[in-house]
C-alpha cells in the first residue's frame, strides 16, 4: 500500500470542480478564479504539503503565518481527540469551565509579560481584535470616560476582516467597497524602505512620533481609547518600524490615557524567537496582547486577548446587582482547541523552537538578502521567520511595476513551479515558514527562490514591462 493510499486517494478533478462551484474563498481574485479555480492542498507532513495529485512542496508560509511547529504533529491530533472523546464542548459561560481552557489561561500568563495575568477567548485573530475593542470601550465607560472611543492604528496596517477588524485594518484594498466602522483614524505606516528621502532611521522615528502627538493634540487624548500595533506588520508588507519607535509610541500612550495595544497574532509564539515579542523584542509592555494563529499552529481555530490586570481590575468590578460582562463566543475556551493550544505551546518549550528561529532565523535573513542582485528585487526586509522581498521596476527610484504585470504572482508560480509555496501580495512575496526550518532548508528554499526570481525578470522582460 502507498502512503497516498494509506492517507485515502482523492478524485482530483473532481475536487477542483466541487470546489470551484461552491466554495467562496477569503480574499479570491474572481478575474482569474472562474477560470482556474484552487489548488487543492490535501495532505502535508513537516515542512511539506501535497497537492490533490501528488505534488510536494516546501511549505514557505506555515499555512497562513501559524503552523509554527510544523505539519503533521500527531500528538496535537492525540491531544485533540482525546479531549474530543473526553468531552468535546461545554458552556464557558457565567459560572461553568472546563480544564483544558484554565490551564491554558494560565499557562498564557505564565509565558506573558508579568502584568498581563487574565484571558479572553475568541476564535481567531480578527475575533481577538474584535472583542478587544469591545472591552476598552467598556473600560473607559466602567470609568466614566465615554468619549474616549477613537482608535489609532496604521496604514497598511492588518488586524483582520470582521467588521471592527476590517476598519482598524489599513490597507486599502482589503475594503474596497466595504464599510467600515468611523472609529478609526490611521497613522502613517513605518515603512524605513520608504521613509522620505534624504531622512536617516533616527529622523524618521522622530517624523512617525511627532505625528503621533499631533494626531492626539488634534483629536483630543479625552476622545482616543487605544492605539493598536503589529510589532512587525504582516500582510501590510512586513514593515520593521525604526529603532525605538514602538516605546517611544508607548511612553507617548501612558501619558495621554491611551491603551497600548499589541496585535501579535503573527508574532507570537515563536515567529520572532519569543512567545511574545513585544517585551522581549521591542521592550514594550502592553496593556493588551492579542494572539491566534502559533497559538494553536493552526491545528484549530483559536483566539485570546491577553488583558493587564490593570484593566482587569476595572473588567471584573461588578456593574451592580443582575449586570455581567455580556460580551463571549459560544467556542470561546473550547476545550478541543485549547488542548491543541497546551500541546502546541508544550512541544516549542520541549523541542526548543524558539531556540531554533533565533539561530535559523538571521541565516534565512542573510541568505535572502543574496537575491538582491536580482533586476525586479528592491527590498528584503524583515526578521527571523518573517520575511518579505519588494519587487520594483527601478531600484533607484523605487518605482513599482504595473498592477496588471502582476510581478508577486509570477514569482510565486515559478517558485510553486520549482516545489516552493511562498505568499504573493500585490508587488511583494512573503516567507513566514514553520519555525522547524533547517540552514539546510533555508539553502534548498533561496536557491528555488533565485531561479524563480531570473525566469520572473525574463518573463517581465518578454511582456514588455522591463
Amino acid at each position: 500500500m502507498t502512503q497516498q493510499q494509506a492517507k485515502g486517494s482523492y478524485d482530483a478533478k473532481d475536487l477542483w470542480q466541487k470546489d470551484k462551484n461552491h466554495f467562496i474563498h477569503p480574499f479570491t481574485d474572481f478575474s482569474v478564479f472562474h477560470e482556474n479555480g484552487c489548488d487543492l492542498i490535501t495532505d502535508s507532513d513537516g515542512i511539506y504539503v501535497e497537492d490533490a495529485h501528488g505534488n510536494r512542496f516546501i511549505d514557505g508560509i506555515a499555512g497562513l503565518w501559524c503552523v509554527n511547529v510544523g505539519h503533521g504533529r500527531a500528538e496535537i491530533g492525540q491531544a485533540m481527540a482525546e479531549q474530543a472523546t473526553r468531552m468535546a464542548y461545554f458552556s464557558t459561560f457565567n459560572n461553568l469551565s472546563n480544564a483544558p481552557a484554565t490551564e491554558l489561561a494560565a499557562k498564557l500568563s505564565e509565558l506573558a509579560p508579568a502584568h498581563l495575568n487574565h484571558v479572553f477567548y475568541s476564535c481567531g485573530g480578527s475575533t481577538a481584535n474584535d472583542a478587544t475593542i469591545r472591552l476598552v470601550h467598556y473600560y473607559f465607560n466602567r470609568l466614566g470616560k465615554p468619549s474616549k472611543k477613537r482608535i489609532l492604528s496604521r496604514t497598511n496596517a492588518y488586524h483582520g476582516t470582521t467588521y471592527m477588524a476590517a476598519s482598524l485594518t489599513g490597507i486599502a484594498s482589503n475594503n474596497w467597497q466595504f464599510d467600515t466602522l468611523d472609529l478609526v483614524t490611521h497613522l502613517s505606516e513605518a515603512n524605513c524602505y520608504r521613509r522620505p528621502e534624504g531622512m536617516s532611521e533616527a529622523e524618521y522615528c522622530d517624523h512617525l512620533v511627532d505625528e503621533l502627538e499631533q494626531t492626539i493634540d488634534r483629536l483630543g487624548a479625552d476622545n482616543i481609547a487605544a492605539f493598536i500595533a503589529e510589532p512587525i506588520m504582516g500582510a501590510g508588507g512586513v514593515l520593521v518600524a525604526p529603532q525605538g519607535y514602538h516605546s517611544r509610541v508607548q511612553a507617548i500612550c501612558r501619558a495621554n490615557d491611551i491603551l497600548f495595544i499589541a496585535d501579535e497574532v503573527v508574532t507570537g509564539f515563536g515567529r520572532l524567537g519569543h512567545f511574545f515579542a513585544s517585551e522581549a523584542v521591542f521592550e514594550t509592555q502592553p496593556d493588551i496582547i492579542n494572539v491566534a494563529k502559533g497559538l494553536s499552529s493552526g491545528y484549530a481555530p483559536l483566539g485570546a486577548t491577553l488583558i493587564s490586570d490593570a484593566l482587569y481590575a476595572v473588567l471584573s468590578t461588578p456593574q451592580g446587582p443582575g449586570g455581567v460582562l455580556s460580551t463571549g463566543f459560544t467556542y470561546s475556551g473550547h476545550p478541543v482547541s485549547c488542548a491543541a493550544a497546551l500541546k502546541n505551546i508544550e512541544i516549542i518549550e520541549r523541542e526548543g523552537i524558539c531556540e531554533n528561529v533565533r539561530e535559523v532565523g538571521p541565516y534565512l535573513e542573510s541568505k535572502l538578502k543574496t537575491l538582491a542582485s536580482h533586476e525586479t528585487v528592491g527590498d528584503i526586509r524583515g526578521s527571523h521567520f518573517m520575511m518579505a522581498i519588494e519587487n520594483v521596476a527601478n531600484k533607484t527610484t523605487k518605482e513599482l511595476l504595473p498592477v496588471d504585470a502582476r510581478v508577486g504572482d509570477r514569482v510565486a508560480a515559478e517558485a510553486q513551479k520549482r516545489g516552493l509555496i511562498i505568499r504573493p501580495v500585490g508587488h511583494l512575496n512573503i516567507i513566514s515558514p514553520p519555525l522547524i526550518w533547517t540552514r539546510q532548508v533555508v539553502d534548498d528554499v533561496v536557491a528555488i527562490l533565485d531561479e524563480a526570481f531570473a525566469a520572473t525578470t525574463r518573463s517581465l522582460k518578454a511582456d514588455g514591462y522591463l
